[in-house]
């Protein structure tokens, strides 16, 4: 692989950190973390070869949704610092190699944003920036996000006289992305902060966004397209990554399709493999997940999957058949105060294997050797678990255990000794970001096998999602294989390769040949 190629798109094999600045570090002990504590903590992140940091909402807020409730979409809380600190915090990462993306938050506003404000007059110009309904309409309970909050998607404000929608909380109403007016705020929302330093966005609920009501919009992914073209003429190295949870061929719309070159989000979430990956760990059997790896589409040109094993916001296993969501239920969150809305979990990985760190170390070792640009959420690489008794989908956005870090980076044993050997090999590695993906084939249920080959280069990795020995023969190969992780080889004579994994085991290999 070319050096300048992979430059060039820098997000197909990133290593990406979402973090929490109010969680994250607190400078001056009032009780929040702030910009100027995320900047003292930058080397943290930089050690463990982090290359993209991913910013949740740091806008000012009431706080009713942890920042996604936004008065001012130009502007930083106080609590957590200034523009000032903002800047010389991306101007920081930047020093160290890290480029820093953020939150897009813009298919809905706090209800205490003055746009929302104004709009409650019929006659302000910016009443039609939101969506109004004189009467509710008739599905106007169906689809409720967070059932255990609202039955309604549709509120009534007294001094409009009519209902908005919000496809969240009643406090967040919805924009209306159909007003040509909005598209251009959201616009210059966008090219306020890459003049300030960003390199992209997470777009948040991207289908929500497009959803509502789009009778103005022709195709509402043309849109989706006018914001790409719009970023890209603005920073021709920005991305778009999408938080898009829906099943494979209706994700794919949201790549776009330009002659094969992708048009709209540069990357989507696989939803569809995280869900499966867990299925796959509740069974200790590799099917679920080697089915949906087989079943993922390829992404248009240039584009990418990004994967991961946690993120912000509950662990949802929507997409599960019912009695498959109960097996993980089962097997990782049997207590009804570890489950959220039905459909997801609100822990973190430790807790949910039971604290077994070889089967913890495997998981993050399937996360970067998966095809995909791996994701990781702040206090993965320290083991942080969960606190229950924070309510809801709080319980796994507590401050970071920066004593655990300490800790952890005098023992070459520890969790995030391991994440750091697992960025560097995945960085070693371009065939795992760009070659071509084959599950292989094993005769034990238990081993997930799988290669990647670009410009004669070839990685295998193999886990072992079961608690017992197990052993595989890999085929068809072309030399022997060099251990990646640890130190050894493994011989290879007639094109197969002999392979001995002991409970919850992962290798990854290059194969070497006598060239």
């Amino acid at each position: 692989m070319k050096l300048t190629r992979t430059a060039d798109l820098w997000w197909k094999n990133a290593v990406v950190y979402c973090l929490d600045v109010e969680t994250f570090h607190d400078s001056d002990g009032d009780g929040y973390g702030d910009f100027r504590g995320l900047t003292q903590k930058i080397d943290h992140l930089h050690r463990l070869g982090v290359t993209c940091l991913w910013l949740m909402p740091f806008f000012p807020t009431p706080d009713r949704d942890d920042g996604y409730d936004i008065t001012d979409f130009y502007g930083v809380d106080p609590r957590l610092g200034t523009l000032g600190d903002f800047t010389e915090f991306v101007r920081t990462a930047r020093d160290r190699g890290m480029r820093v993306i953020a939150d897009l938050v813009v298919n809905h506003t706090s209800d205490q944003h003055p746009w929302f404000q104004q709009a409650r007059d019929p006659k302000s110009p910016r009443h039609d920036w939101y969506v109004w309904a004189d009467e509710k309409p008739a599905d106007g309970d169906e689809g409720v996000v967070f059932p255990d909050q609202e039955t309604s998607l549709w509120t009534y404000d007294r001094k409009a006289k009519k209902y908005y929608l919000h496809k969240f909380y009643k406090h967040q109403p919805d924009l209306n992305v159909a007003n040509p007016a909005v598209r251009d705020e959201i616009a210059r929302v966008m090219g306020f902060w890459m003049e300030l330093g960003l390199s992209g966005f997470r777009v948040d609920a991207v289908p929500f966004l497009l959803e509502a009501p789009v009778e103005a919009l022709p195709d509402p992914h043309e849109y989706l397209a006018d914001l790409r073209a719009f970023l890209s003429r603005r920073n021709g190295e920005a991305v778009l990554l999408g938080e898009v949870n829906l099943p494979y061929t209706e994700t794919m719309r949201f790549f776009g399709d330009n002659d094969g070159v992708g048009d709209e989000l540069h990357m989507c979430f696989d939803f569809i493999g995280m869900q499966q990956m867990y299925l796959s760990l509740a069974r200790q059997e590799a099917s679920p997940l080697a089915h949906a790896l087989k079943e993922r589409p390829e992404p248009p040109r240039d584009c990418h999957w990004a994967t991961f094993v946690r993120n912000h916001d509950e662990l949802t296993l929507d997409k599960l058949t019912v009695p498959e969501r109960q097996e993980v239920f089962a097997a990782f969150g049997p207590d009804e105060d570890m489950q959220l809305y039905g459909r997801g979990l609100r822990r973190r990985l430790p807790s949910m294997l039971g604290g077994d760190l070889a089967r913890v170390k495997m998981v993050y070792s399937l996360l970067f050797s998966l095809p995909g640009t791996p994701v990781l959420f702040y206090g993965e690489e320290v083991g942080m678990v969960e606190d229950l008794s924070v309510p809801g989908r709080e319980a796994v956005r507590t401050p970071m255990w920066w004593d655990s870090a300490v800790e952890q980076r005098r023992d070459p044993d520890s969790l995030l000794e391991w994440v750091k050997l697992l960025v560097e090999r995945y960085r070693e590695c371009p065939e795992l970001a760009w070659g071509d993906f084959q599950v292989l084939d094993t005769a034990e249920p238990s081993v997930l096998a799988h290669r990647c080959d670009i410009d004669g280069g070839t990685v295998l990795a193999v886990h072992n999602l079961a608690d017992r020995d197990v052993a595989i023969d890999v085929d068809r190969l072309e030399g022997d294989l060099t251990d990646l992780l640890v130190d050894g080889t493994v011989p290879v004579k007639d094109g197969t390769a002999h392979v001995e994994l002991g409970p919850y085991a992962c290798r990854w290999f290059r194969v070497v040949t006598g060239d």
